[in-house]
């Protein structure tokens, strides 16, 4: 039975949680064989083939691909970068389902996670077509039709949440009969945000389970069973409860499938210091960034970019009402994100320039800057918007993103860009602001650096209401 969305939120004090895009098309169900032809133009990636026991196994998987690894990934009918002698050791297999509507949060970071860790995971469409529509209005590309993977044994299999995507995923029978028959078996199962209750509940799969999910479905919950921990495990049952505790979610499910040394090694490769306080900011030279319009936001993507940052930022942004458009630096629309996710850019950068931005934030480090950095466009783009002393965010990946750009003997736009963010690095600081200029160090600082760009653009109390939407601490000063 297909499941028309209720109408999208006029506000966003309005369950600020939930997203609504436009009305999808009726939901009809493929069928147990999905076309051949159909599967072969949408090759499915998969990682390197490993299985990390330790830490020093999952530092080998996380650092991003390059775009040539990432299409040798896609275009390798093996599914493995790796020699034949590597293939000894079985990948663990995760099964991820979206649909119109799913939070882009909750499914990115979980590919993400999980793929880093080196896991074998099918990003899968309960919807007739690949192309999804997320409740944020991102697109991205499943892997796969859910009705392909009616006969595969899956260690894993994660429901990410939002509405109207966690009651697509309930009518889908296909994928019930999937997640059921991993209940019956004892094999990993869980779900996030809205799914426990609008999914798995209606399914019987949290009988005499405690569980969690987002604080607007908990009168829907049976409260005997229910706590407010941000993850519970319960046997082979995982729940979490928003978009805000996503990571933790992925992080646990990494620990349960691998060992706790897996999650570990996942969790410092995310930070920007030793703590996990990736919360800490710093602001100095302090100018007013309000603007008597909605404010346009401009992020370049390219092969290689970080799924998880775009993502995050993108959904947070939105959330907050900015007019934010992703362009791609690419001569195609879809781009292959680090851990291969395909992402659907809103416009080439071509198209983008027509428009003036009051910010530019630049996503990602080395790799994805080389690439950002043969767009001509954008460098014009980029010089224009210096000079007219706009805003800029820029947030990398990893702790030390202090490499050149390859192939630079004079200075470009976006060298002396990059520049001015490398100088302001305070060690042990995830977000320094610098005047018109803000930067982020490590994937889980990603909320925050969002987060505090609407504190800037709206003011605090906004910023804390989306926070408490997304059941994100965030701090109250």
């Amino acid at each position: 039975m297909a499941c028309a969305p209720p109408p999208r939120p006029s506000h966003f004090l309005h369950r600020p949680s939930l997203h609504f895009a436009s009305p999808p098309p009726p939901l009809h169900f493929p069928s147990l064989s999905s076309s051949p032809s159909t599967l072969a133009a949408f090759p499915r990636f998969r990682p390197p083939r490993r299985t990390p026991h330790s830490a020093a196994a999952v530092t080998a998987v996380t650092a991003p691909q390059s775009p040539e690894a990432a299409a040798a990934a896609v275009a390798d009918d093996s599914g493995s970068v790796l020699k034949q002698d590597d293939r000894s050791v079985p990948l663990k297999k995760v099964l991820v389902p979206i649909a119109y509507g799913t939070d882009e949060m909750e499914a990115i970071i979980l590919l993400g996670i999980l793929r880093r860790a080196g896991a074998n995971v099918t990003l899968v469409s309960v919807e007739p077509q690949l192309e999804v529509e997320t409740s944020g209005r991102m697109r991205i590309v499943a892997d796969a039709l859910v009705g392909s993977c009616i006969r595969e044994v899956y260690d894993l299999v994660a429901l990410p949440g939002g509405m109207p995507g966690s009651a697509r995923l309930r009518d889908c029978e296909v994928l019930q009969k999937i997640t059921s028959k991993q209940a019956e078996e004892k094999r990993l199962y869980g779900a996030i945000c809205a799914a426990p209750a609008i999914t798995l509940l209606p399914w019987g799969l949290m009988k005499k389970k405690q569980h969690t999910g987002h604080p607007a479905f908990k009168d829907d919950l049976p409260r005997f069973w229910a706590v407010k921990s941000d993850v519970q495990v319960s046997g082979e049952l995982t729940t979490s409860r928003g978009p805000g505790t996503s990571f933790k979610f992925a992080l646990s499910l990494v620990e349960q499938l691998f060992d706790e040394s897996a999650s570990k090694a996942i969790r410092d490769s995310m930070f920007a210091s030793d703590s996990d306080d990736c919360s800490k900011q710093k602001e100095v030279n302090m100018v007013d960034w309000s603007i008597n319009h909605s404010p346009r936001v401009l992020v370049p993507v390219a092969n290689g970019t970080e799924e998880m940052q775009v993502a995050v930022i993108v959904d947070i942004l939105r959330r907050a009402k900015v007019d934010i458009v992703i362009a791609s630096v690419e001569k195609s629309l879809r781009i292959v994100a680090s851990q291969g996710c395909k992402v659907v850019a809103d416009c080439l950068i071509g198209k983008a320039s027509d428009t003036t931005y009051d910010m530019i934030i630049l996503p990602g480090d080395g790799i994805v800057l080389e690439r950002l950095n043969k767009s001509r466009i954008l460098k014009n783009l980029l010089k224009e918007h210096e000079s007219s002393d706009r805003l800029f965010g820029a947030i990398f990946s990893s702790a030390a993103p202090a490499q050149e750009v390859s192939g630079e003997k004079k200075a470009t736009p976006l060298s002396s860009v990059i520049n001015k963010f490398r100088e302001k690095f305070v060690e042990g600081v995830g977000i320094v602001i610098d005047g018109k200029i803000i930067t982020g160090c490590g994937l889980a600082t990603s909320p925050d650096f969002a987060l505090a760009i609407v504190t800037k653009l709206f003011g605090l109390p906004r910023a804390r209401c989306i926070a408490e939407a997304l059941v994100y601490e965030y701090p109250k000063k």
